[in-house]
């Protein structure tokens, strides 16, 4: 079976692209990635990528008049490369719906919190805030409204009582590791459809235990 061309798209650093990269770099992985994309020239992530034998591009958001213009020519780059599926990793600009509904089912997003809780900026914070046991992060189908869409894959973060935004970013940032992947292969797999703007997952198992915090010593 041809593997799923993939296209990852990045501001910075592009710690989650880099945990996509490990995925597909072995030879039985059902996806691969032919371009990783910023619109920031100096994004470190595009060094990685290089460095990982994939090809880069960057296009600067601030070279174009206006956001239309400037997503008309990611998603002509994009059908160039061939790309069937966009995962968004740390792509710090808002898309227009125009480019979501031209993607639709076909671009994925990872947010650090457990959605539909949580959306937006300063979730950790928020989290910690507000006094909730657990938070985690959400691989999910993008839609026009920011952080909704279909949820793929869940991860569940317990919260600490000494937890400082910072320390429990890091633990998120660990589930996200785990669960981006995750979601590239089932897609890539076909084992994912939509129906009625929910996800269902063929062959998938639901764990059977809870888990309570606090827990008792």
């Amino acid at each position: 079976m041809a593997r799923l061309k993939i296209a990852v798209l990045i501001s910075g650093r592009g710690s989650n692209m880099r945990s996509l990269v490990e995925t597909c770099s072995t030879t039985d992985g059902p996806a691969e990635i032919v371009m990783v994309l910023s619109n920031v020239a100096d994004a470190a992530g595009l060094k990685f990528a290089k460095d990982a034998g994939i090809p880069t591009m960057t296009i600067d958001h601030r070279h174009f008049p206006d956001r239309e213009t400037f997503e008309q020519k990611i998603t002509a780059s994009l059908i160039d490369a061939g790309v069937e599926l966009v995962c968004l990793a740390g792509f710090m600009r808002l898309l227009t719906a125009s480019f979501v509904n031209t993607w639709r089912d076909r671009l994925v997003n990872i947010h650090p919190s457990l959605l539909p809780a949580y959306k937006g900026l300063h979730t950790h914070a928020r989290v910690i805030a507000d006094g909730a046991r657990f938070t985690g992060c959400t691989v999910h189908f993008v839609r026009p409204e920011m952080d909704t869409g279909p949820i793929i894959v869940q991860a569940a973060v317990p919260v600490a009582f000494d937890d400082d935004a910072d320390n429990l970013a890091r633990r998120v940032l660990d589930a996200e590791h785990q669960i981006y992947p995750l979601a590239l292969r089932l897609i890539a797999e076909g084992r994912v459809t939509i129906e009625n703007n929910l996800v269902r997952i063929k062959g998938a198992q639901t764990p059977v235990s809870s888990v309570v915090n606090p827990g008792l010593g």
